[in-house]
């Protein structure tokens, strides 16, 4: 019985690629012992799939002032940790947001050798107040009884919404949805369809896609440095905040290398944050694209209009100038990462294709770069 789908479908024809790694070697069809399609499940399982979702508000109202954003923020880390999922990066604009979330793998015991104590502690991350109370004493009043499995089956229903990624999105889309409706007085949904997102590989696919989303703002025209937008990932880091540095720490270090031994976690662990901080901004703008003029400032070499000129003339683009674009090859490309990554995600997730796709990798159209994408996306690639 197959334990997740691949892929599947939803309004407007758009097609959502959970990570096919996930699924027992036995649902994946014609699989045969030492195939390449053997090796290739060996060598990503285990590993953490890491997706960048986006939504929008309905009818792309700019709805989410400072004050939204700020409470959408604090729900955003409050199901981080309930979902015992991490942020890596993100950014909240004002009619969408961006997410980039590693969903690690499942416990083989889905929580089920938690003690009732560590399940209540956890918990108490999302839930608390008299709804809090009201599960404790459920939870409770079942083990008096003696009808542990009923209180098994209650604890399930909450461990089922952890290391998911469709529960994470949907829970945090509609608790902000209900917070908005309360306020402004409203019913209804506030959030256009559902969410989208693309499987990324980690190391350089995933590093680009959080340049992409931390310069959000700077596209928008809405700040000249990406350090100073409050509602991102990159702007939180640079503030302080311990949860958002950790995620940038992943990205430069954690995924810097195919395969994270005890020497580079070591090394990862013991980088201190101005390593990483300087690091991560190289990948902001693209070494060799940028020029430093002192430590705190980095001068912007790429300018909006040099990158619509190279639109205009239908040039090839840099990785640094196609930052400078909205790229549909980050939101509706499916999977992104390197060849050998994407066509390991097309291989595992073949019987979805159909009989005349001979192979997954597809180039980034208009861009100078080894990164690909599992769609061929061949109208409006690219727009500054």
């Amino acid at each position: 019985m197959k334990t997740m789908k691949p892929i599947y479908r939803h309004k407007r024809n758009q097609r959502r690629l959970l990570a096919p790694w996930r699924r027992e070697a036995a649902d994946l069809e014609g699989l045969k012992p030492g195939g390449e399609l053997a090796q290739r499940l060996a060598a990503l399982k285990g590993e953490p799939a890491i997706y960048h979702c986006v939504s929008r508000v309905v009818d792309r109202r700019k709805v989410l002032g400072a004050e939204e954003r700020e409470q959408f923020v604090r729900y955003m880390r409050q199901y981080e940790e309930f979902c015992m999922i991490r942020l890596l990066t993100y950014c909240v604009m004002g009619n969408h947001f961006h997410i980039l979330v590693e969903i690690p793998e499942a416990p083989e015991d889905r929580g089920r050798s938690w003690s009732d104590d560590r399940f209540l502690r956890h918990i108490s991350s999302r839930y608390r107040g008299d709804q809090f109370d009201a599960i404790a004493w459920e939870l409770a009043d079942l083990r008096r009884h003696g009808d542990d499995e009923a209180a098994e089956a209650y604890r399930n229903k909450f461990f089922a919404r952890m290391w998911n990624l469709s529960s994470f999105m949907h829970d945090l889309k509609m608790r902000f949805t209900g917070w908005y409706n309360r306020r402004e007085g409203r019913d209804g949904c506030l959030w256009s369809q559902k969410f989208r997102s693309v499987l990324v590989e980690g190391g350089l696919a995933a590093r680009t896609v959080a340049a992409y989303i931390d310069l959000n703002p700077v596209r928008a025209g809405m700040v000249e440095d990406p350090k100073d937008y409050r509602w991102s990932g990159y702007g939180e880091a640079v503030a302080g905040l311990r949860r958002a540095r950790e995620g940038l720490r992943l990205l430069v270090f954690g995924y810097a290398w195919e395969w994270r031994s005890e020497e580079n976690a070591a090394r990862a662990g013991a980088a201190h944050w101005r390593e990483i901080a300087a690091a991560y901004r190289r990948c902001l703008y693209m070494e060799g694209e940028e020029s430093e003029r002192d430590e705190r400032k980095m001068r912007k070499g790429i300018s909006r209009v040099e990158v619509a000129s190279v639109l205009r003339d239908k040039g090839r683009l840099s990785m640094a100038q196609m930052l400078r674009c909205k790229a549909r090859h980050f939101t509706e490309g499916m999977a992104i990462g390197g060849e050998g990554f994407v066509e390991s995600v097309f291989a595992l997730a073949r019987e979805h294709f159909g009989s005349r796709r001979l192979n997954g990798a597809r180039k980034f159209r208009r861009v100078d770069t080894e990164l690909r994408t599992l769609r061929d996306l061949r109208k409006d690639t690219l727009s500054v």
